[in-house]
Protein backbone atom coordinates (compact mmCIF):
# COMPACT_ATOMS: atom_id res chain seq x y z
CA UNK A 1 0.00 0.00 0.00
CA UNK A 2 2.50 2.40 0.63
CA UNK A 3 4.69 1.99 -2.20
CA UNK A 4 1.42 2.82 -4.13
CA UNK A 5 1.13 5.98 -2.92
CA UNK A 6 3.79 7.92 -4.86
CA UNK A 7 2.23 6.67 -8.06
CA UNK A 8 -1.93 8.01 -6.67
CA UNK A 9 -0.74 11.39 -8.28
CA UNK A 10 0.14 10.01 -11.84
CA UNK A 11 -3.60 7.72 -11.34
CA UNK A 12 -5.37 10.95 -10.64
CA UNK A 13 -4.15 12.74 -13.97
CA UNK A 14 -4.96 9.39 -15.85
CA UNK A 15 -8.10 9.11 -14.69
CA UNK A 16 -8.49 13.39 -15.38
CA UNK A 17 -7.40 12.72 -18.94
CA UNK A 18 -9.99 9.70 -19.41
CA UNK A 19 -12.60 12.23 -18.40
CA UNK A 20 -11.69 14.84 -21.09
CA UNK A 21 -12.02 12.59 -23.78
CA UNK A 22 -15.15 11.73 -22.17
CA UNK A 23 -16.45 15.07 -21.77
CA UNK A 24 -15.91 15.03 -26.03
CA UNK A 25 -17.74 11.92 -26.54
CA UNK A 26 -20.70 13.63 -25.15
CA UNK A 27 -20.94 15.29 -28.50
CA UNK A 28 -22.12 11.40 -30.23
CA UNK A 29 -24.73 11.79 -27.65
CA UNK A 30 -25.57 15.18 -27.99
CA UNK A 31 -25.53 13.82 -32.25
CA UNK A 32 -27.74 11.33 -31.61
CA UNK A 33 -30.07 13.47 -30.25
CA UNK A 34 -29.83 15.92 -33.23
CA UNK A 35 -30.44 13.12 -35.68
CA UNK A 36 -33.80 11.69 -33.68
CA UNK A 37 -35.46 14.83 -33.89
CA UNK A 38 -34.36 15.85 -37.36
CA UNK A 39 -35.56 12.52 -38.79
CA UNK A 40 -38.89 13.52 -36.55
CA UNK A 41 -38.77 16.85 -38.70
CA UNK A 42 -41.50 18.50 -36.48
CA UNK A 43 -40.94 22.65 -36.26
CA UNK A 44 -40.67 22.27 -32.21
CA UNK A 45 -37.98 19.10 -33.06
CA UNK A 46 -36.43 21.22 -35.78
CA UNK A 47 -35.49 24.04 -33.48
CA UNK A 48 -34.74 21.65 -30.79
CA UNK A 49 -32.03 19.93 -33.07
CA UNK A 50 -30.73 24.07 -33.70
CA UNK A 51 -30.06 24.02 -29.83
CA UNK A 52 -28.55 20.86 -29.45
CA UNK A 53 -25.77 22.34 -32.52
CA UNK A 54 -25.20 25.17 -30.42
CA UNK A 55 -24.51 22.72 -27.40
CA UNK A 56 -22.36 20.64 -29.62
CA UNK A 57 -20.08 23.64 -31.05
CA UNK A 58 -19.59 24.63 -27.15
CA UNK A 59 -18.58 21.38 -25.88
CA UNK A 60 -16.25 21.16 -29.07
CA UNK A 61 -15.01 24.87 -28.16
CA UNK A 62 -13.92 23.70 -24.45
CA UNK A 63 -12.69 20.50 -24.93
CA UNK A 64 -9.33 21.71 -26.64
CA UNK A 65 -8.13 23.91 -23.27
CA UNK A 66 -9.71 20.82 -20.98
CA UNK A 67 -7.19 18.24 -22.77
CA UNK A 68 -4.39 20.64 -22.49
CA UNK A 69 -4.77 21.36 -19.27
CA UNK A 70 -5.66 17.75 -18.16
CA UNK A 71 -1.68 17.15 -20.49
CA UNK A 72 -3.72 13.73 -22.45
CA UNK A 73 -1.22 13.14 -25.07
CA UNK A 74 0.90 12.28 -21.86
CA UNK A 75 -1.61 10.97 -19.54
CA UNK A 76 -3.59 8.96 -21.92
CA UNK A 77 -0.99 8.49 -24.58
CA UNK A 78 -2.73 5.42 -26.04
CA UNK A 79 -6.00 7.30 -27.54
CA UNK A 80 -6.70 10.00 -30.21
CA UNK A 81 -8.47 12.40 -28.76
CA UNK A 82 -8.31 14.54 -32.21
CA UNK A 83 -9.43 11.78 -34.56
CA UNK A 84 -12.25 11.13 -32.07
CA UNK A 85 -12.79 15.17 -31.84
CA UNK A 86 -12.83 14.54 -35.75
CA UNK A 87 -15.85 12.16 -35.50
CA UNK A 88 -17.85 13.99 -33.48
CA UNK A 89 -16.85 17.48 -35.34
CA UNK A 90 -17.83 15.51 -38.86
CA UNK A 91 -21.51 15.07 -37.81
CA UNK A 92 -22.34 17.89 -35.65
CA UNK A 93 -20.96 20.31 -38.10
CA UNK A 94 -21.69 18.75 -41.47
CA UNK A 95 -23.58 15.89 -42.04
CA UNK A 96 -26.65 16.57 -39.64
CA UNK A 97 -26.76 20.12 -40.34
CA UNK A 98 -26.92 19.67 -44.19
CA UNK A 99 -29.84 16.68 -43.07
CA UNK A 100 -31.79 19.43 -41.65
CA UNK A 101 -31.63 21.65 -43.91
CA UNK A 102 -32.52 18.91 -46.62
CA UNK A 103 -35.39 17.69 -44.01
CA UNK A 104 -36.16 21.67 -43.43
CA UNK A 105 -36.73 21.59 -47.53
CA UNK A 106 -34.84 24.88 -47.09
CA UNK A 107 -33.85 23.50 -50.49
CA UNK A 108 -36.75 22.36 -52.20
CA UNK A 109 -37.35 19.96 -55.66
CA UNK A 110 -34.45 20.10 -57.65
CA UNK A 111 -31.97 22.18 -55.93
CA UNK A 112 -31.72 19.69 -53.00
CA UNK A 113 -28.39 17.29 -54.92
CA UNK A 114 -26.49 20.68 -54.05
CA UNK A 115 -26.20 19.71 -50.58
CA UNK A 116 -23.47 16.96 -51.88
CA UNK A 117 -21.20 19.71 -52.37
CA UNK A 118 -20.69 21.00 -48.77
CA UNK A 119 -20.78 17.12 -47.94
CA UNK A 120 -17.72 16.35 -50.26
CA UNK A 121 -15.67 20.12 -49.85
CA UNK A 122 -15.93 18.73 -45.70
CA UNK A 123 -14.55 15.36 -46.27
CA UNK A 124 -11.50 17.53 -48.31
CA UNK A 125 -11.19 19.36 -45.48
CA UNK A 126 -11.17 17.61 -42.72
CA UNK A 127 -9.30 15.63 -44.33
CA UNK A 128 -6.54 18.17 -45.30
CA UNK A 129 -2.96 17.69 -43.69
CA UNK A 130 -2.85 21.45 -43.65
CA UNK A 131 -6.19 22.19 -42.61
CA UNK A 132 -5.04 24.08 -39.14
CA UNK A 133 -1.98 26.28 -39.91
CA UNK A 134 1.53 26.58 -37.84
CA UNK A 135 0.18 30.52 -37.22
CA UNK A 136 -2.93 29.38 -35.55
CA UNK A 137 -5.56 29.41 -38.36
CA UNK A 138 -7.99 27.33 -40.11
CA UNK A 139 -7.22 27.32 -43.80
CA UNK A 140 -9.85 26.96 -45.89
CA UNK A 141 -13.52 27.46 -44.84
CA UNK A 142 -13.63 25.37 -41.76
CA UNK A 143 -17.14 23.78 -42.11
CA UNK A 144 -19.56 25.72 -40.11
CA UNK A 145 -22.15 24.28 -41.86
CA UNK A 146 -24.43 23.93 -38.57
CA UNK A 147 -24.28 27.85 -38.69
CA UNK A 148 -25.28 27.74 -42.21
CA UNK A 149 -27.87 25.67 -41.45
CA UNK A 150 -29.58 27.77 -38.32
CA UNK A 151 -29.61 30.70 -40.47
CA UNK A 152 -31.10 29.33 -42.94
CA UNK A 153 -33.65 27.75 -40.91
CA UNK A 154 -34.20 31.09 -38.91
CA UNK A 155 -34.60 33.09 -42.34
CA UNK A 156 -35.89 31.16 -44.72
CA UNK A 157 -34.40 33.04 -47.31
CA UNK A 158 -35.18 32.93 -51.46
CA UNK A 159 -34.32 29.45 -53.17
CA UNK A 160 -31.44 31.24 -54.87
CA UNK A 161 -30.05 33.03 -51.80
CA UNK A 162 -29.87 29.50 -50.32
CA UNK A 163 -28.21 28.13 -53.15
CA UNK A 164 -25.40 30.52 -53.57
CA UNK A 165 -24.60 30.41 -49.68
CA UNK A 166 -23.79 26.48 -49.85
CA UNK A 167 -22.31 26.86 -53.28
CA UNK A 168 -20.30 29.42 -52.47
CA UNK A 169 -19.13 28.12 -48.73
CA UNK A 170 -18.57 24.71 -50.56
CA UNK A 171 -16.23 26.28 -53.05
CA UNK A 172 -14.30 28.55 -50.35
CA UNK A 173 -13.09 25.42 -48.70
CA UNK A 174 -10.31 24.40 -51.24
CA UNK A 175 -9.57 28.31 -51.34
CA UNK A 176 -6.07 28.36 -48.96
CA UNK A 177 -7.63 31.50 -47.42
CA UNK A 178 -6.93 31.63 -43.26
CA UNK A 179 -9.82 31.94 -41.38
CA UNK A 180 -9.80 32.67 -37.23
CA UNK A 181 -9.33 29.79 -34.97
CA UNK A 182 -10.61 31.05 -31.43
CA UNK A 183 -8.92 28.97 -29.02
CA UNK A 184 -5.82 29.80 -30.51
CA UNK A 185 -3.14 32.69 -29.58
CA UNK A 186 -3.62 34.68 -32.41
CA UNK A 187 -4.46 38.83 -33.50
CA UNK A 188 -8.02 38.57 -32.16
CA UNK A 189 -8.35 35.87 -30.37
CA UNK A 190 -9.26 37.31 -27.40
CA UNK A 191 -12.20 39.86 -28.97
CA UNK A 192 -13.44 36.62 -31.01
CA UNK A 193 -13.58 34.66 -27.93
CA UNK A 194 -14.95 37.32 -26.11
CA UNK A 195 -17.63 38.25 -29.31
CA UNK A 196 -19.05 34.80 -29.82
CA UNK A 197 -19.74 34.29 -26.42
CA UNK A 198 -21.82 37.06 -26.98
CA UNK A 199 -23.14 35.59 -30.15
CA UNK A 200 -23.48 32.09 -28.90
CA UNK A 201 -25.68 33.55 -26.11
CA UNK A 202 -28.00 35.56 -28.06
CA UNK A 203 -28.57 32.62 -31.01
CA UNK A 204 -29.89 30.62 -27.86
CA UNK A 205 -32.56 33.44 -26.64
CA UNK A 206 -33.42 33.70 -30.55
CA UNK A 207 -33.56 29.55 -31.00
CA UNK A 208 -35.48 29.18 -27.67
CA UNK A 209 -37.74 31.87 -28.30
CA UNK A 210 -39.22 31.12 -31.68
CA UNK A 211 -41.57 31.73 -32.97
CA UNK A 212 -42.50 35.17 -31.45
CA UNK A 213 -41.65 37.18 -34.44
CA UNK A 214 -38.25 38.03 -33.47
CA UNK A 215 -36.92 37.74 -36.97
CA UNK A 216 -34.53 41.56 -36.26
CA UNK A 217 -33.26 39.89 -33.87
CA UNK A 218 -31.60 37.30 -36.17
CA UNK A 219 -30.64 39.90 -38.47
CA UNK A 220 -29.23 41.56 -35.94
CA UNK A 221 -27.11 38.58 -34.65
CA UNK A 222 -25.69 38.00 -38.03
CA UNK A 223 -22.92 40.90 -37.32
CA UNK A 224 -20.92 38.18 -35.51
CA UNK A 225 -20.75 36.06 -38.48
CA UNK A 226 -19.64 39.02 -40.95
CA UNK A 227 -17.24 40.03 -38.31
CA UNK A 228 -15.59 36.62 -38.57
CA UNK A 229 -15.82 36.28 -42.44
CA UNK A 230 -14.46 39.88 -42.74
CA UNK A 231 -11.63 39.35 -40.65
CA UNK A 232 -10.46 36.85 -41.59
CA UNK A 233 -10.52 37.62 -45.06
CA UNK A 234 -8.66 40.64 -44.15
CA UNK A 235 -6.07 39.10 -42.50
CA UNK A 236 -5.35 36.89 -45.25
CA UNK A 237 -4.99 39.31 -47.65
CA UNK A 238 -1.98 41.26 -45.26
CA UNK A 239 -0.40 37.69 -45.10
CA UNK A 240 -0.41 37.44 -48.82
CA UNK A 241 1.08 40.69 -49.26
CA UNK A 242 3.40 40.76 -46.67
CA UNK A 243 4.64 37.28 -48.46
CA UNK A 244 4.54 39.07 -51.80
CA UNK A 245 6.50 41.81 -50.29
CA UNK A 246 8.92 39.16 -48.89
CA UNK A 247 9.47 37.24 -52.07
CA UNK A 248 10.06 40.94 -54.05
CA UNK A 249 12.79 42.47 -51.47
CA UNK A 250 14.92 38.86 -52.27
CA UNK A 251 14.95 39.56 -55.81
Amino acid sequence: MLQSEPNMPNILRVVLAWCVHLYTATGLLVAAGMAVLIVSGKPEDLLLALALMLLATFIDSTDGALARLAEVKRYAPSFDGRRLDDLVDFQTYTSLPLLLIWRAGLLPGPWAWLLLLPLLASAYGFSQVSAKTDDGYFLGFPSYWNVVAIYLYLLRPETMVSVLVITGFSILTFVPTRYLYPSQRTPFSRLTIMLSLIWAVLLAVIILGQPHGWEWLTWGSLAFPAYYLLMSWGISVAIWRRKEGEVVSRR
